[in-house]
């Protein structure tokens, strides 16, 4: 059964000056959750109320109206704002009012005008001629309804009752998003480190929610495929990393993911990027590696020199537990690393980008590549001992990796090599540690001012 609205319905429309709450729920993929609680007054029967000052990036098909005695029989969402170009082309066939002023008498005349085009410019036909431009000020008889000044929400409900109530109207809208930040000052030893987390928001949504309710969801949110849009938010499978926050931010747990609630109520308005704090954390301890990356292909073939001076990465790793003075399951975003230098002024050393990391799981931050600590890895033989067919050929390579350091400070270089196949050490300067099938590790030391020679061979077999 097809619902219209009587010709003569008059349209009721709330502001927000009726409303008495807002909360907004933002997830990690430009999608946000609000449920805008309003005072209506509305008669019985069936009449068009206005939702006026939504978002202008509501997605119509997930509103939902709910209490109050309602029943929504269809809803038009009105985003075509009122602008003079705007309003201009909704009077394309309709007549218009030409107001024109004498240049040396400064009298006023008013001519009729038909708006014939307003796509690229304005056609108007004014009397038995046509002009293109605007000859003068253009007076509109009225503004057309489907032309709003704000984003509104049009429905049009049947009420049970006249009597004021309450109602919420709660959407998902694109133009709302959050991300967590880090800053981390490393002490002197580069043994620990202090953490202060920020949320960042950032509202493009095209409304301000003032004094709001705030909810952050760390996670992503599956979403439909385009041709299956318009399911409802209830059907919608959330996968979640969990979090925690202080300082503030409150976590709770919930079904499958976490949400982190802002303990006070807050505003945030439209083209507004906010900053909340989410942790605080101090001396947590860490470890500085310095990890020389190999690679694998160099075991199928010859290559002699590999590289001079193959770039040593600098890490630092923390293992999120509370024994470490964290223990907080984190949302994924950027840590950005300080030091102090000899002047006791803070220095940028780098940044890295972490995925959401529960409690007692270990993060690894890249925070660039050393600058006295320097390798040159060489392949010094490479032999095919066996096989005649592709998929059962056997090798022998044998490397030699000079590690040199340039600091006053011994160093320790962690060498990583991941070897194909299946594979045999078959001599080696220093003992290697098999951390994985395919991965040779070595713990190097090298002295201050000095240099340090790793040599292995090793058999591979495809």
């Amino acid at each position: 059964m097809t619902h219209r609205a009587p010709a003569t319905a008059a349209e009721y429309a709330t502001i927000l000056a009726d409303q008495q709450g807002v909360a907004v729920t933002i997830y990690n993929q430009d999608l946000a959750l609000v449920k805008d609680r309003r005072a209506i007054s509305l008669p019985a029967g069936e009449h068009v109320l206005a939702f006026r000052e939504v978002s202008a990036q509501l997605k119509p098909e997930t509103a939902l109206l709910s209490g109050g005695d309602l029943t929504v029989l269809e809803q038009n969402f009105e985003f075509d704002l009122l602008t003079p170009r705007a309003l201009l082309e909704k009077y394309v066939g309709r007549e218009v009012t030409v107001v024109r002023t004498h240049p040396t008498t400064g009298e006023e005349s008013r001519d009729k005008a038909r708006v014939l085009s307003a796509s690229e410019g304005v056609v108007l036909k004014l009397g038995d001629h046509i002009e293109t431009g605007i000859p003068g000020r253009l007076v509109f008889a009225d503004v057309p309804e489907n032309l709003r000044d704000r984003p509104t929400l049009t429905m049009l409900a049947r009420s049970g009752t006249d009597k004021p109530r309450t109602v919420e109207l709660s959407y998902l809208t694109g133009g709302l998003g959050w991300q967590a930040d880090y800053v981390a000052e490393l002490n002197p030893a580069d043994d620990a480190m202090d953490i202060n987390g920020w949320v960042t928001l950032t509202n493009t949504s095209g409304a301000t929610y003032t004094n709001a309710s705030l909810q952050l969801v760390a996670g992503d949110v599956h979403r439909a495929p385009i041709e299956q849009a318009g399911r409802l938010l209830a059907r919608d499978k959330v996968m979640a990393m969990s979090a925690e926050m202080q300082e503030g931010m409150a976590e709770e747990q919930m079904f499958e993911y976490h949400l982190y609630s802002l303990e006070r109520p807050t505003t945030i308005r439209d083209n507004q990027t906010k900053q909340v704090a989410l942790l605080q954390a101090g001396q947590i301890p860490c470890r500085k590696e310095l990890i020389l990356q190999g690679n694998d292909a160099y075991y199928r073939g010859q290559y002699g020199e590999l590289g001079e001076k193959a770039k040593i990465g600098v890490f630092v790793e923390i293992v999120n537990s509370k024994k470490n003075n964290l223990g907080l399951p984190l949302p994924k975003g950027v840590v950005r690393v300080y030091k102090k230098d000899g002047r006791d002024r803070l220095q940028f050393v780098g940044e890295d980008r972490i995925d959401h990391t529960p409690e007692n799981e270990t993060l690894r931050l890249k925070l660039g590549d050393s600058f006295d600590v320097t390798a040159l890895r060489q392949q010094t033989d490479f032999r095919k001992v066996a096989g005649f067919a592709r998929y059962n050929y056997v090798y022998e390579a044998a490397f030699r990796i000079e590690l040199k350091n340039g600091k006053k400070e011994a160093a320790t270089v962690k060498v990583v090599e991941p070897v194909p196949g299946d594979w045999e050490m078959l001599e080696e300067s220093l003992p290697h540690e098999k951390a994985a099938s395919n991965t040779a590790v070595w713990q190097v030391p090298v002295p201050p001012l000095g240099a340090t020679v790793l040599s292995y061979r090793v058999r591979v077999k495809y």
